[in-house]
């Protein structure tokens, strides 16, 4: 009989991390390219949007600390490197470009940080672990775009850095189901605890 995935997973990745003390909450790349249909970056994730949004409110009114991300190149993507080269659509993302800018709701407030990347991870080559750091954040909840791209990414650093990574299934979206799922699958087995958006917001809620 085939061993089924759950089965071939449990006893070798079946640990829980929880919310730590001091949670941060960290919104990647909400921007204009993946919500205009005319974007080849177009993906379909609007109730993605809205989620982030929801846990956005309950974050603002809990007071934690808020963090957004985008993708900024110069002309020509010098300063994208190999993965400018190997993703010819992040393009979209070369500074003034229209899609590069946030999604519909998403207006960072003054006292929120927004951090311009120009790699898949939101900490690679950003100040993103020092500001947690210095801030006694033990906790990164994260939303946003693509589950399989820059989400992974910033999950598997923030493991990486002794952050805890609490990665909202609602809140992060791909362009196809296939890979969102297999990513929540893997990172929830090996690198963070995955919940729904109800699940967050309780816990920022104290519900």
């Amino acid at each position: 009989m085939t061993q089924g995935l759950a089965d071939n997973y449990r006893g070798a990745f079946d640990g829980s991390l929880g919310f730590g003390d001091t949670p941060a909450l960290i919104l990647i790349d909400l921007v204009q390219a993946y919500f205009d249909k005319d974007s080849p970056l177009y993906a379909n994730v609007e109730d993605t949007l809205a989620s982030a949004l929801r846990i956005r409110d309950a974050a603002r009114v809990a007071g934690i600390p808020i963090i957004y991300t985008n993708v900024v190149y110069q002309q020509g993507g010098a300063n994208g490197g190999v993965f400018y080269r190997k993703v010819p659509a992040l393009e979209a993302f070369v500074a003034g470009n229209p899609l590069g800018r946030w999604a519909d709701g998403i207006e960072p407030a003054a006292d929120e940080l927004v951090i311009s990347k120009q790699y898949p991870s939101a900490f690679f080559g950003t100040s993103l672990a020092a500001t947690l750091t210095a801030n006694k954040v033990d906790t990164l909840i994260i939303t946003g775009l693509t589950t399989s791209g820059c989400i992974r990414a910033t999950c598997v650093d923030a493991v990486s850095s002794g952050f805890v990574p609490i990665v909202v299934s609602d809140a992060c979206g791909d362009r196809h189901e296939a890979p969102h799922e297999a990513n929540l699958f893997d990172m929830n087995a090996k690198y963070a605890d995955v919940i729904d958006e109800e699940t967050a917001i309780k816990q920022l809620t104290n519900e």
